[in-house]
């Protein structure tokens, strides 16, 4: 099973690369991110027509998330995080798909940082880790998908000390994540990739992606079960390098068949 996350930056301004990069890769399972369509915005006949059902949690602006599966609808488990009730963002979107446990997340940008933007974030890593560790248990493999808005280690960073103040590579939230992985969750890309420099996102400006200065936020974490199952794990890179493409490139791990 080929599980991919793809940060699309408007589902629908986007819609002729998502629906190439779907043509050309046929992921069993693709999160998407960042849709900027509310719910009944969401391309639902495009994307069927391109084999896909889906399920999505949309809002205007920045937020929105998907899960689209080739074989049959995912199942929904989960719509948000618990925790806060007054947060509307929708940014965390749980189902099943194939006996496989599937977490589509958008995690805050966080800036500027500190600040309240920046506690907002912190606070939605502690009730994203709360629900990942009632997962991370699980008999079946789970595999948490997404845009985390986190750089990992200096690896992870064309510039490291440019990027120190920046809410992505605060100490606090590369310990929150470090936290995150404690719990027994697999970074894949990074597991499959060590000492490796691995980007999965250029900004669109100073020519970003033509001087390769890039970011690793994008990942693929997998609980015992599913890292049990891993054997491969990749960015499609050159998908950054299409017209009208996203700042993103699509993530992806390969699971064995039981």
């Amino acid at each position: 099973m080929k599980i991919a996350t793809y940060n699309v930056n408007s589902v629908n301004a986007r819609l002729p690369v998502l629906l190439r990069w779907l043509a050309e890769t046929r992921p069993d399972v693709a999160c998407l991110q960042e849709l900027k369509a509310v719910q009944e915005k969401f391309p639902t006949e495009a994307i069927r027509e391109a084999g896909y059902h889906a399920i999505w949690h949309g809002q205007k602006a920045w937020n929105g998330v998907a899960i689209l599966a080739r074989a049959g609808e995912p199942a929904e488990t989960g719509r948000g995080l618990p925790g806060d009730p007054d947060d509307f963002h929708s940014r965390y979107l749980e189902g099943t798909v194939g006996g496989v446990g599937v977490g589509c997340l958008y995690l805050p940008n966080g800036n500027p940082a500190p600040g309240p933007k920046f506690d907002y974030k912190l606070r939605w890593m502690d009730r994203f880790a709360a629900r990942a560790a009632e997962l991370v248990a699980s008999p079946d493999p789970v595999v948490l998908a997404g845009d985390y808005n986190v750089i990992p280690e200096e690896l992870d960073v064309y510039d490291p000390a440019g990027w120190e103040a920046d809410a992505l590579f605060r100490p606090e939230t590369c310990e929150a994540y470090r936290r995150l992985l404690a719990q027994g969750w697999t970074d894949a890309l990074r597991h499959l990739n060590p000492g490796e420099r691995v980007f999965t996102f250029w900004d669109y400006t100073a020519g970003a992606w033509r001087r390769n200065a890039g970011l690793r936020i994008d990942h693929l974490l997998l609980n015992p079960a599913a890292a049990g199952r891993l054997v491969a794990a990749g960015v499609d890179r050159h998908v950054r390098g299409w017209e009208k493409t996203s700042d993103h490139a699509p993530t992806w791990v390969e699971l064995r068949d039981v």
